[in-house]
């Protein structure tokens, strides 16, 4: 997916906290305005109080996302009590707008969790081309799920309205390529951003989760 252009849009926003003068490959640490950005106005978080929220911005159709999400799934299931992780589907395109509502049906159905994984396989693995209603439909069936109550859910006014607030919320983060992880409303991160040219994916992955965990960190010790 599309790398963000960070450093031009960090600082025509008046992001960037100060100048860029080690990368992280360098041993300098993570970076404000190169590996991360604070962002300028704080979005909402659905977390109690008490918690700290990571989101992971995603799109079903991104080789990237689909190869980020085994060392993304590990990473959730090690998380401390006062960090809540939630997932956020994304539309760049009106096209993309079928995987969000697909995403918030199967949650909705409490399916999220058995097919989550399928979806990506189906779409990367099997080639199954998921970009309407009837073919999502005969996918989510043969994976045990009712066909005809997976349409009524997929098309209903709660979905939808789930689908206009991630669009809201990615709108807010500024997220213009996935994946991405937002934290606690606050910072914006991706291995793109801290992996960047050479570094292999694997490597790119692990960092931006470390980052993660250091963002969360800085919000704790804050509170």
């Amino acid at each position: 997916m599309k790398r963000r252009d960070f450093l031009a849009q960090a600082a025509g926003a008046g992001l960037l906290a100060s100048s860029v003068t080690h990368s992280h490959a360098q041993g300098g640490g993570f970076v404000e305005g190169r590996h991360y950005v604070r962002l300028a106005t704080p979005q909402p978080v659905l977390a109690p109080a008490g918690k700290i929220e990571v989101v992971e911005f995603f799109w079903y159709g991104s080789p990237h996302c689909n190869a980020f999400e085994p060392a993304l799934e590990a990473w959730a299931k090690t998380l401390p009590p006062d960090v809540m992780f939630r997932r956020m589907p994304v539309a760049f395109r009106s096209q993309h707008e079928v995987h969000q509502r697909l995403y918030f049906a199967l949650e909705a159905m409490g399916q999220r969790e058995t097919l989550h994984r399928r979806v990506f396989a189906a779409i990367h693995v099997d080639h199954l081309t998921l970009d309407r209603a009837e073919t999502i439909a005969d996918f989510v069936a043969k994976n045990g799920v009712d066909r005809a109550k997976f349409l009524e859910v997929f098309d209903s006014f709660s979905v939808q309205s789930k689908a206009r607030q991630a669009r809201q919320l990615s709108e807010g983060y500024k997220i213009d390529g996935v994946p991405a992880l937002g934290i606690h409303g606050r910072f914006y991160t991706s291995p793109s951003l801290v992996g960047g040219e050479g570094v292999p994916v694997a490597q790119g992955h692990a960092m931006a989760l470390r980052l993660t965990d250091q963002l969360v960190g800085q919000i704790r010790a804050r509170r």
